[in-house]
């Protein structure tokens, strides 16, 4: 994707010579965020009287205090997710872009009570957090010393993830228990699957559905959702449910790819800058679809966000899907990294996009077609497990997950 650059102006700036080493750093991301972020009024500011003023008076004088001077400047923004990341941070997020990630190994997301609590989805199989006894459905109270409540999805990930070998104490309250504890973890590397499927064989005589859970966008994602469907179509699949609950998003293009799977045709996300839409992205490629006429529906809900949203809001405006669940994140922007020659990097807001329906979501969420039918899990076991027996307590009839109304 070419990111548009800002206008340039000459202004006084001090002479190399008087540049130290901190202030070229500084330099580069002030640069970068000029050239790159979406917002040219920079949320109402001057932005080279900033650079100016930062110069002169913002204490430079080793790289904490460097990075602190830019941490500041970013919050004049006024945007959470324009953002410094140290240099630990920067390679972790690059390797979690390319499958991996050094962390605990948990899928988190939010529960349904008023407010939200983060809870833990499922612990990667085999992984640190599941070696340690985390399971699915256990609250998380806090990681380290700082409590969870009112923390966000990239924060909380963020925070689980750090240097190989380092500890991580996360305080947990067991799903349905009133007693919390403090689990110590090793952060390990660990290799994501962001895909998990089975073939389900409904009651009532149904045909036989596929379920499909995506938890993340990655380098491995379009390769790895294309698979699962290949394979349960071969196995006699007549039907899909994708479930992107608590998908917090990932790689913009993987989102895409996704999205022409299912589409023959159409406007998949309009990108806008500061200037009007930019860049128009659809199905111009139908061989890449290979389930466009099965019945199909999507499961969402608050922590489905970014790239999830773009993929939500194709299939529900093309007349695609059902969406089932609720409202989802909101977030309408789209970042791209930055590396600094420190080995630090930003990751800087540089589009926004609506849906094919011309539907900014942005801090709005994606509406679903309407609510779940009942409690889903999310894994594929006990999703078939619902939907099989008419007999047993919690079912759910499949035909309930395709249809636009009660």
């Amino acid at each position: 994707m070419v990111v548009c650059a800002g206008s340039w102006a000459v202004l006084p700036t001090p002479a190399a010579s008087a540049l130290t080493e901190e202030n070229l750093v500084f330099l580069e991301a002030w640069r970068t965020v000029d050239r790159a972020y979406i917002d040219k009024t920079f949320n109402g500011q001057n932005w080279f009287k900033y650079r100016e003023n930062a110069l002169k008076n913002a204490p430079m004088n080793d790289r904490d205090e460097t990075y602190a001077a830019i941490r500041k400047m970013l919050a004049t923004l006024d945007d959470p997710f324009t953002r410094f990341l140290e240099p630990e941070k920067f390679r972790s997020l690059k390797s979690g872009a390319q499958g991996a990630v050094t962390g605990v190994g948990l899928e988190v997301g939010f529960n349904s009570s008023t407010p939200p609590m983060l809870v833990v989805v499922t612990p990667v199989t085999g992984g640190p957090a599941d070696k340690a006894g985390v399971q699915p459905g256990d609250a998380i109270l806090a990681i380290d010393d700082t409590t969870t409540e009112g923390m966000g999805l990239y924060d909380a990930a963020q925070r689980l993830q750090g240097p190989i070998d380092s500890e991580v104490v996360v305080t947990i309250r067991r799903n349905g228990s009133g007693k919390s504890e403090t689990v110590q973890i090793k952060r390990q590397k660990i290799t994501l699957n962001p895909v998990s499927s089975k073939l389900c064989t409904p009651g009532n005589g149904a045909d036989k559905l596929g379920y499909i859970r995506l938890s993340t966008f990655n380098s491995n994602s379009t390769a790895a959702v294309r698979e699962a469907i290949e394979k349960l179509k071969e196995e006699g699949a007549k039907a899909y449910v994708l479930d992107i609950r608590n998908n917090s998003g990932g790689l913009f293009p993987s989102g895409v790819e996704v999205a022409k799977m299912w589409l023959d045709r159409g406007v998949i996300v309009f990108i806008e800058d500061s200037k009007g839409i930019r860049d128009i992205y659809e199905q111009d490629d139908p061989g890449s679809a290979i389930s466009v006429r099965e019945p199909l529906a999507v499961l969402v809900n608050k922590g489905t966000a970014s790239a999830s949203e773009i993929l939500a809001g194709a299939l529900k405006d093309n007349k695609r899907a059902v969406i089932l669940g609720e409202p989802t994140f909101g977030k309408g922007k789209i970042q791209s990294v930055f590396a600094l020659s420190d080995g630090s990097g930003l990751a800087v807001t540089i589009a926004r996009y609506v849906t094919p329906a011309k539907i900014d979501i942005d801090k709005v969420g994606i509406t679903p077609d309407r609510p779940l039918p009942g409690p889903l899990p999310a894994n594929g076991d006990d999703f078939c497990k619902l939907i099989a027996d008419p007999s047993a307590e919690g079912y759910i009839d499949v035909k309930d997950l395709f249809a636009k109304s009660r």
